[in-house]
């Protein structure tokens, strides 16, 4: 065998050992990414769940937020409702109310008339005078005006309004409306004149 022969078998013997060291450090190398695939893996995985698990969170927080806007919403449109409602029904029962208030003085002119002018011995020829007040009358009560009691009971500044004081006639009408100056009328039972009044002290 020349020396060239034994040189070329040693140099392929070489290449042989230098190719196994090289499958034997590709080895370890496929396993360390593996393991390394599997660990970016179960990152990954983890990091979806973990925003899957803030999404939820926050969906349910804005599920929240806006059952209580609903809530507040009902209970705005369900005061509004009735407040709505009252005051349509305030203003059913006070319909005409400045007109009724104009009215009032006629009503006095036809008090005082009574109280002057008519004399028992002249009724009968002033009958056509009273069925006109009583007709009047009335048809004031059918639309809720109500004379306001005043004489006798006890001074009160929510319904009376004092025009003077003057001495009791008597003990127990000290702080009581002695006489009525100008009456006092509600309609649908809220006042739409206080009565004016005379005072004991």
């Amino acid at each position: 065998m020349t020396n060239e022969e034994e040189l070329n078998q040693q140099n392929n013997g070489d290449g042989s050992n230098e190719e196994g060291k090289n499958q034997n450090n590709e080895q370890p190398l496929n396993e360390a990414d593996a393991t390394e695939s599997i660990l970016d893996s179960a990152l990954e995985g983890l990091s979806e769940y973990e925003l899957l698990e803030r999404d939820n969170e926050t969906l349910k927080q804005q599920a929240g937020e806006t059952k209580d806007k609903y809530i507040r919403l009902f209970a705005e449109f369900d005061n509004y409702k009735k407040r709505t409602a009252r005051e349509r029904i305030d203003l059913i029962n006070t319909a005409g109310q400045d007109v009724i208030r104009d009215i009032l003085p006629i009503l006095d002119d036809f008090n005082r008339a009574f109280k002057t002018n008519i004399a028992e011995d002249e009724a009968e020829h002033n009958e056509g005078f009273v069925l006109i007040y009583q007709k009047f009358k009335r048809v004031l009560e059918n639309q809720g005006v109500k004379e306001m009691e005043a004489k006798g009971e006890v001074f009160n500044p929510d319904l009376h309004e004092a025009i003077t004081e003057i001495p009791a006639p008597t003990e127990d009408l000290k702080g009581k409306v002695v006489d009525v100056i100008e009456q006092g009328y509600y309609l649908n039972d809220k006042i739409i004149r206080y009565a004016k009044v005379v005072v004991g002290k």
